[in-house]
């Protein structure tokens, strides 16, 4: 074994205890586990930087603004607040009427303001039913995951993938360019995916969870804990409304605790109590250290939620009480007029035959030669006009990104450059398809080979975050295709839903984390509700990806 591979397996082990236990944020993590490879020699300053210019990264930098724009509509509001049952609702029929329209919305939205703007609004609707918001809050946070697998844009790791597809496309031909062997994906002629490339798998996925979610996943959720409620909505002040605040990442108070940080000072609120892993703290919760998994159970006036309900300090800040829909006005149907223009436009202009048309078009050739209609040009092009009719604040849009999941994305880039060019990714991709003579000799090594990447993704989704797993499944992918001489299409694919599979932890997706304090779930919840629905994504994914990529 070489010292580029032992290196970069010990930089790797480094980043996942790093990130398991939560040193830093994510995104410094990777950027430090870049800043080691790079001190090695293993990969250039060029290669260190790649990612923060990819189009895939600045197009989930983009869809942020987007999101925002068409969550400020009210649309989305509108949409659920009609769907759910008015009298007579129980468990079943409430998750038949909105769990469907849920994971409609987030194919084609960002899945954390999806669960940002519906937890509070299903809670206090449950409450009003008389129904247990617990039984609602997972799925909806499940709902929202099978729904962005099933298109490019329903969530940030198929963008991750997509673009790093693309940029290892440019390397090939740069180093076809110079006498190099064709590579894998000039072979197969990939150079990203198409918007609906993951639907014919994940409709399916999709379809299935839902299925369970409606009609069985209310038998392992717990019925609603009402004494830590009752303790958190007593003695509330005169003058003062209750919320449940969710902590962002960027608030400034992380690590320090309330005696520390003065809350009141900084935002005008008192703090009644914290919830923390599905329970309310007892005892001297004063002294305990603000974490970003904390929800808050505060008294403000009415001036707190108009000064901070936008900012990203926060997550989310629940009021305790009646949900009221917002007003409707003109901006709400232009959000979604551009929102479906954006999603036409980058699927047809991924069409094949608009390719050729603007390859052999006069016009277009002699004046527009760069001109490519893809999902970059089109989300470039709905945040221009949302932001100049003021669909979101102009002056104020930088605080709409996460930045640690954008700064840990375009590491990712480097990192998965490392593993290829140490060689680590075909050591490992070797082990992976150690079984090679059963694949040739056999109807099942396929099966097997997809199982193994599968499940490697998806342990590293649960014990780290999805982008970061994405990142260092993508070169063994690409590795194990070029091995067996196949398509790599089936094998990103696999990623893409191993990545995204997040369900039996509550810290493996930021949705998940978020249910958890409006709904004061345990972590055993998530691992009760949540296998199943990972062997169904698992079992659906190995079964069907040799069917739709004819493998076998």
């Amino acid at each position: 074994m070489s010292f580029p591979i032992i290196y970069v397996a010990i930089i790797l082990i480094f980043m996942l205890a790093a990130l398991m236990k939560e040193y830093l944020r994510p995104g410094l993590i990777l950027f430090t586990a870049v800043v080691l490879l790079l001190v090695a020699g293993i990969i250039t300053p060029e290669e260190a930087i790649k990612g923060f210019s990819n189009k895939g990264m600045i197009t989930v930098a983009l869809l942020y603004l987007v999101s925002e724009g068409v969550r400020k509509s009210g649309i989305l509001e509108r949409i659920v607040f009609h769907m759910l049952p008015k009298k007579n609702a129980t468990v079943t029929s409430a998750g038949l009427r909105f769990y469907p329209i849920v994971s409609f919305i987030s194919a084609f939205f960002n899945n954390t303001p999806v669960v940002v703007i519906f937890a509070p609004m299903i809670k206090n609707w449950a409450r009003k039913m008389k129904l247990p918001p617990t039984k609602f809050l997972i799925p909806l946070s499940y709902a929202t995951v099978i729904g962005g697998i099933c298109t490019l844009i329903g969530t940030t790791t198929n963008l991750v993938l997509h673009g790093m597809l693309i940029q290892e496309q440019k390397d090939e031909v740069a180093a076809a360019a110079e006498g190099a062997t064709e590579g894998i994906l000039m072979k197969f002629g990939i150079d990203g995916m198409s918007m609906f490339e993951l639907t014919k798998v994940g409709i399916f996925i999709a379809l299935a969870g839902l299925i369970y979610l409606i009609f069985f996943s209310q038998y392992l959720l717990p019925d609603e804990r009402t004494s830590e409620e009752d303790a958190a909505e007593e003695n509330i002040a005169p003058g003062m409304i209750r919320h449940e605040i969710l902590l962002g990442n960027r608030f400034p108070g992380l690590g320090k605790t309330l005696h520390q940080f003065d809350f009141y000072r900084k935002y005008g609120v008192h703090v009644r109590a914290i919830r923390r892993g599905g329970s309310i703290l007892e005892g001297d919760y004063m002294n305990e250290r603000l974490t970003h998994e904390d929800t808050l159970i505060v008294d403000a006036d009415e001036s707190f939620m108009r000064a901070w309900g936008d900012s990203r300090v926060f997550w989310m800040i629940n009021r305790v009480g009646d949900y009221e829909p917002p007003l409707s006005n003109k901006k709400r149907w232009l959000a979604i007029v551009l929102l479906i223009l954006m999603i036409i436009g980058a699927t047809v202009g991924e069409l094949e035959p608009v390719k050729q048309w603007l390859a052999h078009n006069e016009f277009v050739q002699a004046h527009m030669p760069a001109l490519k209609l893809d999902m970059f040009f089109f989300a470039c092009v709905t945040t221009v006009i949302m932001a100049w009719t003021r669909m979101f604040s102009p002056r104020k849009y930088t605080k709409f990104f996460s930045w640690d999941v954008l700064i840990t994305i375009a590491c990712a880039f480097a990192i998965s450059a490392a593993m290829t060019k140490s060689g680590f990714a075909d050591f490992i991709a070797g082990y992976i398809i150690s079984l090679t003579d059963i694949v040739k000799g056999s109807d099942y090594g396929i099966y097997i080979i997809l199982a193994a990447l599968f499940l490697i993704t998806n342990i590293f989704t649960e014990l780290i975050t999805n982008n970061a797993a994405a990142a260092l499944a993508f070169p063994l992918a690409l590795a194990v295709a070029e091995k067996l001489g196949a398509n790599p299409m089936p094998f990103v694919v696999c990623v893409c839903f191993a990545a995204s599979s997040a369900f039996s932890t509550p810290i493996g997706y930021q949705t998940n984390l978020i249910v958890q304090g409006v709904g004061g779930y345990k972590f055993t919840d998530f691992v009760k509700v949540g296998l199943p629905m990972n062997l169904i994504v698992f079992v659906l994914s190995v079964l069907l990806i040799p069917l739709f990529y004819n493998l076998i």
